[in-house]
C-alpha cells in the first residue's frame, strides 16, 4: 500500500475529520505553552524554580516549592502517556502526507525523543542535576517546533485538490 501522499486522495469527510481533529489538538497544544510560559517564564532559571522552588531567594516575586515525589511522578507519567498519544496519532496523519522519506521519518519519530528528554529531564532536574534545564528548554522547543511544523504540513495538504 502506498501511503505517500495518501492524503491527498482521501473524501472530503475524512479530510474535514482530520483537518477539525489538528486544529483542536493545536488549540490544547499551544494553550499548554501559555501555561508553561506563565508559570515557569518559559527559560531555564524558570524552569528550574517551578520543579526544585525558590524559598531561598528573598527577592522572589512569586514563592514556589520544590514539587514532592507524588507531583512529579503524576507530571511526567501524564505528560509521557498523553503526548505520546498524541504524538502517534500526529505521526499517523504525518504518514499519510507527500513528503520525502527523511523528513517524514524526522516529524514521526522525533517527538517521542523529545517527550522523553524533556520530561525525563524534568524529574531528573528535579533530582538535581540542574544540568537538565537545559537539554528540557532545548528538547521543549524542538517538540514545539516539529508539531508546528506537522500540522502546518497536514492543513496545507488538506487543502489541496487532487
Amino acid at each position: 500500500m502506498q501511503l505517500n501522499g495518501l492524503i491527498l486522495t482521501l473524501p472530503k469527510e475524512i479530510k474535514l475529520l482530520i483537518g477539525a481533529f489538528i486544529i483542536v489538538l493545536s488549540i490544547g497544544f499551544y494553550t499548554g505553552l501559555l501555561f508553561v510560559e506563565e508559570t515557569s517564564s518559559a527559560n531555564p532559571n524558570g524552569i528550574e524554580e517551578q520543579y526544585l522552588g525558590n524559598e531561598d531567594d528573598e527577592n522572589a516575586e512569586v514563592m514556589h516549592f520544590k514539587k514532592s515525589d507524588q507531583e512529579m511522578l503524576t507530571l511526567v507519567h501524564n505528560h509521557i502517556l498523553s503526548m505520546s498519544i498524541i504524538f502517534f496519532l500526529v505521526g499517523l496523519i504525518v504518514s499519510i502526507t507527500k513528503l520525502g522519506r527523511k523528513l517524514k521519518l524526522f516529524l514521526i519519530i522525533e517527538p517521542f525523543v523529545s517527550v522523553i528528554l524533556t520530561f525525563g529531564g524534568l524529574y531528573f532536574l528535579w533530582k538535581n542535576l540542574l544540568w537538565m534545564k537545559y537539554i528540557v528548554m532545548f528538547s521543549g522547543i524542538l517538540m514545539t517546533l516539529t508539531f508546528t511544523i506537522s500540522v502546518i504540513i497536514i492543513l496545507k495538504q488538506l487543502l489541496q485538490k487532487r
